[in-house]
């Protein structure tokens, strides 16, 4: 792909002769005619990776150009242009953080060497930050596909900047995971990291949790507790599930954020804390904010920026890796001879949509070890196996009746990977345990005793 340049200069016949300069040796090339039209297109897709720039512009200079494109992220390059007589301004420049000048009038071959050697150190970082993401993020995913890879590179960019970050993603792709990577991608890697599941506790005892509160608050409360904010001051804060948080709450949640100090259940007055959030969530926020359950004003402040997380039946190139390192890790967490995987299995195992995602890939996994002889691991004994023989719709079924056959294997292969238990195939297939209740009832799965009791 051409390397983009965009020339600012207010002299038109400056950016006449570097864009037939500059394209002739294969860049594409953009122009601006100050430096205040210069910032607009950078704020357009698809982003710039030098900015070549007059010192002297109307409106902003070159100065101020440099000033704030640098405190941008990621932040193309620049390059100043300069009369004779301003190498002062260069020099000042480059420690601003310019990464090279030449001056006017200037000469062509002393043009294409700034800008060549500008283009190879933006090449040698764009690898070095990749490199890096995908080194961050495999501390805690393992994945080889370019949409994980992209997402490391991401999260290499944020994690650095101290802001707000929402993770969104299916349950089981590994969202508290990337919440790691973040941390330690950033400042605060070696300050408190607090993890919160606002679906684990009712509101009364989450606030109480999250906000701390003074002796004698409330019934129970025989001590103080300075609460999950507190204890991350100087740190990050995730707050996973976050769609799941009570209305009330999330007042509380939007004051602090906007604010900066806490106020616990009892005590007159605030506690300044200092902290990062970084909050997750598999639920569609947008959809719950039109239907009323989700703040909107909470939801932008928490969508600074946002980091989503693919399924895993997105990036089926993943599968490979994931299950050579869940089988290693089983085998040798149970004490078992190593378990190949062969060509029958990863077949099998790809063929699956894996609704839980990797925690599901894991499970099943898990699950096939124990029950293994020999070192053989059985496919059948995997989703992807259990839904072979499973009924499907008949042909000439209607849409309805085939997304009925389909819903009802992704519920029996969630209950099998499970081992039954309820609670979590609901958490894989991303559910509550009474719509899960429901669906069994639907596809006519409960047993008789059951019915009776509901």
């Amino acid at each position: 792909m051409k390397a983009r340049v965009l020339v600012a200069d207010d002299d038109a016949g400056v950016r006449y002769t570097l864009r037939g300069l500059l394209e002739d040796d294969g860049l594409t090339v953009e122009e601006a005619v100050d430096g205040e039209a210069a910032l607009a297109r950078l704020e357009q897709e698809p982003p710039v990776d030098l900015v070549l720039s007059d010192l002297r512009m109307p409106r902003v200079d070159g100065m101020e150009l440099l000033r704030r494109v640098r405190a941008r992220s990621p932040a193309p390059r620049v390059i100043l242009i300069t009369a004779h007589g301003s190498e002062r301004h260069a020099v000042e420049a480059m420690k601003l953080g310019a990464l090279d000048y030449f001056r006017k009038p200037f000469d062509v071959d002393d043009v294409l060497a700034v800008v060549r050697r500008a283009l190879g150190l933006v090449r040698l970082e764009a690898e070095n930050e990749r490199l890096a993401g995908e080194v961050n993020l495999l501390r805690s995913l393992v994945f080889v596909s370019q949409a994980m890879a992209r997402l490391a590179l991401l999260i290499q960019r944020v994690g650095p900047r101290d802001v707000t970050v929402l993770i969104t993603g299916e349950s089981g792709t590994g969202k508290e995971r990337v919440a790691e990577a973040l941390v330690r991608a950033s400042p605060r890697a070696d300050k408190p990291y607090v993890r919160f599941n606002c679906a684990a506790l009712a509101p009364e005892l989450a606030e109480a949790e999250l906000f701390g509160h003074a002796k004698g608050a409330f019934t129970g409360a025989v001590r103080l507790r300075r609460g999950l904010f507190r204890e991350a001051d100087g740190g990050t804060l995730l707050l996973d599930e976050v769609g799941e948080l009570a209305l009330p709450l999330q007042a509380k949640l939007l004051r602090v954020l906007q604010e900066g100090e806490v106020r616990p259940l009892g005590e007159d007055r605030a506690f300044p804390v200092d902290v990062r959030v970084l909050a997750a969530t598999h639920r569609d926020l947008p959809q719950r904010v039109a239907e009323g359950r989700f703040r909107e004003d909470l939801y932008y402040r928490l969508k600074v920026v946002t980091l989503q997380v693919p399924p895993l039946r997105s990036r089926p190139e993943d599968i490979a890796a994931l299950a050579r390192h869940f089988l290693a890790r089983h085998t040798e967490r149970f004490r078992m001879p190593p378990v190949a995987l062969t060509p029958e299995l990863l077949e099998r195992l790809t063929a699956y949509r894996w609704p839980g995602n990797v925690r599901e890939l894991e499970n099943a996994l898990e699950s096939a070890v124990v029950l293994s002889a020999d070192g053989t691991l059985d496919p059948d004994l995997l989703p992807g196996g259990a839904e072979a023989s499973m009924p499907q719709a008949p042909s000439g079924a209607t849409l309805r009746e085939r997304m009925d056959a389909h819903e009802r294997e992704l519920i029996l292969a969630a209950l099998a990977t499970s081992q039954g238990q309820r609670t979590e195939a609901a958490r894989a297939l991303g559910i509550g345990r009474a719509t899960l209740h429901d669906k069994l009832r639907k596809h006519g799965l409960l047993q008789e005793d059951e019915e009776s009791e509901h």
